[in-house]
């Protein structure tokens, strides 16, 4: 019965700061007349690198800014609440690279990159992860690909190469394996998937960016789906280049990693729910049919590795696939039946112990029981 109940779920998981001290430079390999859709007009970037505790890597994403095809208008780095050894490296660096720094208190990436954008001018935002770092063309590529007189144009997008923590490149493509749909045209879609438009890989307007408040501080992961859709959603358009202009370092000291972003995912799916309440008259069932197949295989995957594995945070996981199963067992458009599953499995979690949910696991691995575990599917 735990087989089959947590085969189900997972399958229905899977389907249903004023300028810097820099000087304004000309573009480099680049006339006026070559960017911003050829409008004579050469548009300003800004790059803006959130910083905590990352002195290991601040250097290397720095140097790629400054090593531009297009050089940046202003560059910032926020400092978030970093210790005092790591601040101190910051100084350093910026004795070699003509960077302005904005100190804030710790308040998530979000927050420092909203205070970035406040301490610009630019009008085009470009953003880098600490750890994460630009190929040489990224501002030139992504500024040749702003429309020309497009008077609701938000943001542009392009692929990324995805490396280790020491930059060994993995693959040299993620944005088109992550997600199918390129540019982002419809709100299904973006409700159903996770959009796969990085910070790193973006330029965004200003005027967009502006109009929707920036990134909502509360998100340490899944606040670049929550500004793009917001963007999307006030009517601004979005391109997409199909090319890669950033690294994306993927470590487990990374943001996509870890409880925070577990958190993070289920207050964005509160968001999204509460942002999107059904509407049965236009048979539209957000949560039973974009929602729940999105996000339930991860609150139940959370829940069931943290219990084999009974670490510290065993309790938090149950809470939290707790209290997505209230909202899930309260909507009347969900079956029956994948309710009753989903009481199933919290009942088994509350009850059952590490040593089973491991033998579970391993025994599952044996083929034949996985034969059986199809047919009680």
């Amino acid at each position: 019965m735990w087989f089959a109940i947590c085969s189900n779920l997972c399958r229905l998981g899977a389907r249903t700061e004023p300028r810097s001290s820099r000087k304004t430079m000309t573009p480099m390999n680049s006339s006026p007349t070559s960017i911003a859709g050829g409008t004579g007009v050469s548009p300003t970037v800004v790059v803006i690198i959130p910083f905590y505790n990352g002195a290991d890597f601040i250097e290397r994403s720095v140097r790629s800014v400054f090593e531009q095809s297009v050089p940046a208008n202003e560059v910032i780095v926020v400092n978030d609440g970093s210790r005092p050894e790591e601040r101190a490296a910051l100084d350093a660096l910026a004795e070699r690279y003509p960077f302005r720094i904005l100190d804030k208190e710790n308040g998530g990436q979000g927050s420092a990159r909203n205070a970035g954008v406040a301490a610009s001018t630019s009008e085009y935002i470009c953003f880098l992860d600490q750890d994460d770092f630009y190929l040489p063309n990224h501002i030139e590529i992504l500024v040749e690909a702003i429309p020309a007189k497009e008077a609701r144009f938000g943001f542009v997008y392009a692929d990324l190469y995805e490396a280790d923590a020491d930059a060994n490149v993995i693959r040299t493509g993620v944005v088109k394996l992550g997600a199918k749909s390129h540019p982002k045209t419809d709100l299904f879609d973006l409700l159903r998937h996770d959009m796969f438009v990085l910070p790193s890989a973006s330029l965004i307007s200003r005027t967009a960016f502006d109009a929707v408040g920036g990134f909502d501080p509360q998100f340490t992961g899944y606040e670049d789906d929550d500004l793009f859709l917001r963007i999307f959603r006030k009517g601004y358009t979005n391109h997409f280049v199909d090319r890669a202009v950033t690294v994306w370092c993927i470590h487990t000291a990374s943001t996509s990693f870890g409880v925070r972003m577990v958190r993070s995912r289920f207050r964005y799916f509160m968001k999204l729910a509460a942002a999107f309440p059904d509407e049965p008259r236009r048979s539209l069932y957000y949560l039973r049919d974009y929602l729940v197949p999105r996000f339930q295989a991860y609150f139940v995957d959370h829940a069931i590795d943290s219990a084999k594995h009974d670490n510290e945070f065993r309790a938090e996981m149950l809470d939290i696939l707790e209290q997505y199963a209230a909202v899930v067992l309260a909507n009347p458009s969900v079956g029956r039946k994948s309710k009753l599953k989903l009481r199933m499995v919290i009942f088994l979690l509350r009850r059952v112990s590490p040593s089973t949910v491991a033998a579970i696991g391993s025994l599952t691995k044996v083929p034949g029981l996985r034969t059986v575990r199809r047919l009680l599917d």
